[in-house]
């Protein structure tokens, strides 16, 4: 039991010994939490190999609420969805804080940061080891809070700062939905416990929510379609989906190594690991798992869109996490979790890679995170570019990287699975064609072609590989975004996960086998690519052309599809000017006019009373006598 126990808790004891005592530790402060973090990994690998030929591990350390028929059990779960999940979250966790050694070497809050990712490792294994939906919440909002104060890391900057406010209240909005949902499955189920709820799952298929369906359905109007709505609306904001997204790229002005660690193995899977959790409420629900599906197909798309023209190196990676995410989302909503957790696994490696690889390019130019501005660098940094290419590949879908084992094994179980599941898949063949394109583009742009930096941005210096310990996780890493993908599916990794998740068996519903859908994906990654080779693999005019040609469908790219503005207009806006009013008429009108006449009410019975207060003694004989005289007055009336 020790063993299991100390992997929530090492990365605990280095946030606690770090965080308390970081004046003291002066840049030192790695030597602490990263062979903390590291040996929580070696334990996390050992759960997961005692799982493989074991039965799941499930223990209650103890009762930490427990009254009347109301009880929550502080307990510890590992079966095979947590084990999987356990060993990505702290190997790459590990890695970036490796990473940051060097990373962050010049930076003032050097020993505040290491501190605060180990709270965030710490927050999300809470998350993937609890066995009821309370324990669950508290890892839920442990990583929305890191998120926060990761993001906000660089406080004097003012973007740094409304980045991590806008994470900070979308996420809000998310699990405030999310809260709902536990406190509806309470009052239906009695329990929190994810096993009474999944007994008592067929004793309420026939319940619904209102008295009559305003749906005109009663599946619709269904309690359990209500609760998995509810929870889907925490995945929504936490695993950036639409329309609860823009605060995943704004994201990006915190430090590199935290957009490695939020994208890849903490806070925006764990509404995907929500979702697979809590299979059988959503497969209760059909109408639940269609708005999941289209959700998840809608965001891979958009997503990949607006990505093909940023120019920021790191919201380029940004946007393509939001699109695999998106996938994820969709493989849950037709019902293939175990292929949407499988690409949430292999996504992890290629992903961290991708970031961190990016910050090392980062790095070298000082700074610089315009891709426009980089070009020619692989005869600089080879090492980075063999390994962000290596990555490159994987999040194509080519073979055989870790995507096109599992982004493909998406899209043929989407295939297979109805009507429905052919539109999403023709939705993430579409967006497999652009994240091939995008993703290249910013291979060509940053490691080909001609050199547009400039000397004085790096003290006038060339660009230069980054250190050793900046670059042992990137190799680390392109191991496992060439080979993660092939073993899961040598070891049948879906069949394993699926063991703690109800799967609904998927039928072949066309004649396509799925060979032949697999080989349709991955030429859709090819033509990605050659798109982007023969538009910035080579100096070209054509780039600008088109972007003229089609203005109105660049500026809907470069702008984001104008959700920032849309919200802009619609919330903010009116929200600002409400509380302005608020603030003048009410506040300032009503509430201090009546504390102010309070005020002035008895500053003037004051000034009247202070009149009395001469300090003449023949003034104070003369009311003593007055009074005297009106007592003895009152009481020969009286009598």
């Amino acid at each position: 039991m020790l063993p299991i126990v100390l992997i929530p808790l090492l990365p605990l004891i280095g946030f606690l010994i770090v965080g308390l005592f970081w004046p003291y530790f002066k840049g030192k402060g790695h030597w602490v939490t990263v062979p903390l973090v590291a040996l929580s990994a070696v334990l996390s690998i050992r759960a997961f190999m005692d799982t493989l030929n074991g039965p799941p591990i499930h223990f209650v350390l103890y009762n930490w609420i427990h009254s009347g028929h109301f009880s929550v059990p502080i307990s510890i779960m590992i079966d095979h969805l947590t084990a999987a999940m356990l060993v990505m979250v702290t190997v790459v966790s590990t890695l970036v804080h490796l990473y940051t050694v060097g990373y962050m070497k010049e930076d003032s809050g050097y020993d505040r940061f290491f501190s605060y990712i180990s709270l965030f490792t710490f927050a999300m294994i809470v998350l993937l080891i609890s066995d009821n939906l309370l324990e669950l919440f508290f890892g839920w909002e442990g990583v929305g809070f890191c998120s926060y104060i990761l993001i906000v890391h660089w406080y004097e900057r003012r973007p740094s700062w409304m980045a991590a406010n806008k994470a900070f209240i979308m996420n809000r909005i998310g699990d405030f939905g999310f809260l709902l949902g536990i406190f509806l499955t309470y009052n239906v189920f009695g329990t929190l416990d994810y096993e009474g709820i999944f007994r008592a799952i067929p004793s309420h298929l026939h319940d619904t929510i209102f008295p009559f369906s305003v749906f005109h359905s009663t599946e619709s109007a269904s309690v359990l379609t209500v609760i998995a709505l509810l929870l889907f609306v925490g995945a929504v904001g936490k695993s950036a989906q639409i329309p609860l997204h823009p605060w995943l790229p704004d994201a990006m002005e915190g430090p590199t190594p935290i957009s490695a660690l939020i994208h890849a193995a903490t806070m925006v899977t764990a509404g995907i690991f929500m979702i697979a959790r809590l299979s059988p409420i959503y497969n209760a629900s059909p109408t639940a798992l269609m708005v999941v599906g289209w959700t998840g197909a809608i965001t891979a798309f958009v997503a990949a869109t607006i990505a093909l023209t940023q120019r920021d190196i790191k919201k380029i990676v940004a946007y393509s996490t939001m699109s695999q995410l998106g996938y994820m989302v969709m493989a849950c909503g037709v019902g293939a979790y175990g292929a949407g957790i499988f690409h949430l696994l292999t996504h992890g490696f290629f992903k961290a890679l991708l970031f961190l690889a990016a910050g090392s390019v980062i790095h070298s130019l000082n700074g610089e995170q315009d891709i426009f501005r980089m070009g020619g660098l692989s005869k600089y940094m080879k090492l980075t570019f063999v390994t962000m290419l290596l990555g490159s590949l994987a999040l194509s879908g080519i073979p055989p990287f870790a995507g096109y084992f599992s982004k493909d094994l998406i899209l043929s179980d989407a295939f297979q699975s109805g009507p429905r599941g052919q539109i999403f898949w023709a939705i993430g063949l579409i967006t497999a064609v652009l994240t091939a394109f995008y993703t290249f583009r910013l291979i060509f742009m940053v490691f080909t072609g001609k050199e547009n930096f400039s000397n004085d941005g790096h003290h006038g210096h060339a660009p230069h590989e980054s250190p050793l310990v900046m670059t042992i996780p990137l190799v680390i890493l392109s191991f496992g975004a060439v080979f993660a993908g092939w073993l899961g599916d040598r070891f049948d990794i879906v069949g394993y996960l699926s063991q703690s998740m109800t799967v609904p068996h998927l039928m072949e519903t066309s004649g396509i086998s799925d060979g032949t859908l697999k080989m349709i994906s991955v030429l859709a990654g090819v033509l990605g690519i050659s798109v982007a080779f023969f538009l910035y693999g080579r100096p070209s005019g054509v780039p600008l052309v088109l972007s003229k040609s089609f203005r109105p469908l660049f500026n809907l790219s470069r702008n984001k599809w104008y959700f920032d503005e849309i919200y802009d207009a619609v919330f903010t806006r009116p929200a600002i000017f409400l509380s302005h009013i608020l603030w003048k008429e009410v506040d300032k009108g009503v509430i201090d006019m009546i504390v102010n006449n309070i005020a002035s009410s008895c500053q003037s019975a004051g000034a009247s009373l202070r009149r009395l207060q001469t300090g003449q003694l023949q003034n104070y004989a003369l009311v003593m006598a007055l009074g005297l005289f009106g007592m003895v007055s009152i009481f020969i009336f009286m009598k």
